[in-house]
């Protein structure tokens, strides 16, 4: 949920765009829920409802489960590393049955997933956070099911002329789902007034995605060559990408490890330090998250207006300026405000519409004899770099917290340090691509 799936530039022409076409939009909606739908449990519900403490007393809420972060976080990565596992076999499967089943298996996974996380056991100790792992990595097949096999349905979708934008507006859908889910989930919570509305939210989304497959994508597949990484990529491609592009590799490792620090424990942070409720969470994102899919277009553009390795330069940069305005909160006690991180994130979404586009097709033009594979490379890498984060950042989450105490910065100290480390790494990504990526003269 964290990298980007698709390799393909954000269009730069919407005029002329596929997404008049009915098969088209039809899928872009499809896609949009989905990803709404993951996004809403496995981002915006798990969190709260394994926790769901009371920020003001410390004390468990009757619906929730009582766990610390960093089970939230080992729970995160059971769904990420297994999305990361099986894109790619089913990449190929969605070629050899056709997209549509797979479209229709995936979300019908996460239906029955959905509904029995709210019948595990509470009290069970390991056996309730096995429970909760297993759940989240058949999540994970499921979106590694879906995602694919929807590439590959609007590939036969539109022709060959078009594919570039069709891509490209299903990688918005992508992106843009992750940001809606964190409000449309956090509002769902308040208005029940319990922590697993979400998931209940959640089942409905996939039975609705499940329908409109089985209803609106034609069953029909047309085998064709395609520019995604799933396609060709196998661990020969990827032993080779990593001889080629090590430097690359690192990068993308280091970067997304960053990303992956406060990605269990983002929704717990303004909950546990600032009181807000899920409801005033959403309404301090959505701006953020539509204001994102209207500016994608044309930040992409100036991206290539000049250049993509000065724009991944320029992008990386403003996100460790935003990060390092949000991470010094942890040892200066006036800087920790809603205010300073809504400052500290303005230039971080702005960094990231610009680089994570500009990043992906200066990779693309290492080698266009192995562009596929180095892409898949690459992406591998991001997981990877996202799966080594969340952890170790859920984890400085619960521990530092007394460490603060100790050290006189109060347990505040310890809610921010995943942002320091985000900064950390996200300072070194950019440092290392300041010596590495070059534009051609």
């Amino acid at each position: 949920m964290v990298t980007d799936p698709s390799p393909v530039e954000i269009p730069t022409n919407i005029a002329h765009s596929p997404i008049r076409k009915p098969a088209v939009y039809r899928l872009l909606i499809i896609a949009l829920l989905a990803e709404i739908a993951y996004g809403v449990m496995n981002l915006s519900t798990m969190p709260v409802y394994l926790q769901a403490t009371d920020p003001n007393k410390n004390a468990l809420l009757p619906n929730g489960r009582g766990f610390p972060a960093s089970v939230i976080g080992l729970v995160l990565v059971a769904f990420l590393l297994s999305e990361a596992i099986f894109k790619g076999p089913m990449g190929h499967l969605a070629d050899k049955v056709g997209p549509k089943r797979l479209m229709i298996l995936g979300p019908a996974l996460s239906i029955g997933t959905s509904i029995l996380s709210l019948f595990v056991p509470h009290g069970g100790g390991w056996f309730e956070i096995l429970c909760f792992v297993l759940l989240r990595a058949i999540d994970g097949l499921g979106a590694a099911m879906l995602w694919p096999a929807a590439f590959s349905a609007m590939g036969d979708a539109v022709e060959d002329t078009e594919r570039q934008q069709a891509m490209s507006l299903l990688n918005l859908c992508y992106m843009l789902g992750i940001a809606l889910a964190l409000p449309i989930g956090g509002v769902a919570n308040d208005l029940a007034g319990v922590k697993w509305a979400g998931l209940i939210l959640a089942a409905v989304l996939f039975i609705s995605v499940t329908l409109g497959v089985w209803k609106l994508v034609p069953g029909e597949h047309h085998s064709q060559t395609s520019t995604e990484p799933h396609s060709d990529f196998n661990i020969k491609d990827f032993i080779a990408s990593c001889r080629q592009i090590p430097t690359y590799l690192l990068i993308a490792v280091v970067t997304f490890a960053g990303i992956g620090f406060p990605m269990a424990i983002f929704k717990l942070f303004p909950i546990q330090q600032f009181g807000m409720s899920e409801t005033q969470i959403g309404l301090l994102i959505f701006p953020g998250a539509i204001a994102m899919g209207i500016a994608s277009v044309p930040m992409s553009k100036y991206g290539e207006t000049i250049g993509r390795a000065r724009a991944v330069h320029l992008g990386m940069g403003l996100c460790t300026v935003g990060l390092a305005l949000i991470a010094v909160g942890a040892f200066v006690p006036w800087m920790r405000s809603p205010w300073m991180l809504a400052i500290g994130g303005l230039p971080v979404g702005i960094g990231f519409l610009l680089s994570i586009p500009a990043w992906m097709a200066s990779v693309s033009d290492i080698d266009p004899k192995k562009r596929g594979a180095n892409l898949g490379a690459v992406m591998t890498a991001q997981g990877l770099g996202a799966i080594i984060g969340a952890p170790i950042g859920s984890w400085m989450y619960d521990k530092l917290q007394p460490v603060g105490v100790s050290l006189g910065l109060g347990e505040a100290f310890g809610r921010y340090s995943p942002f320091v480390g985000c900064f950390a790494c996200i300072t070194l990504g950019w440092l290392l691509s300041l010596r590495i990526l070059r534009d051609p003269r």
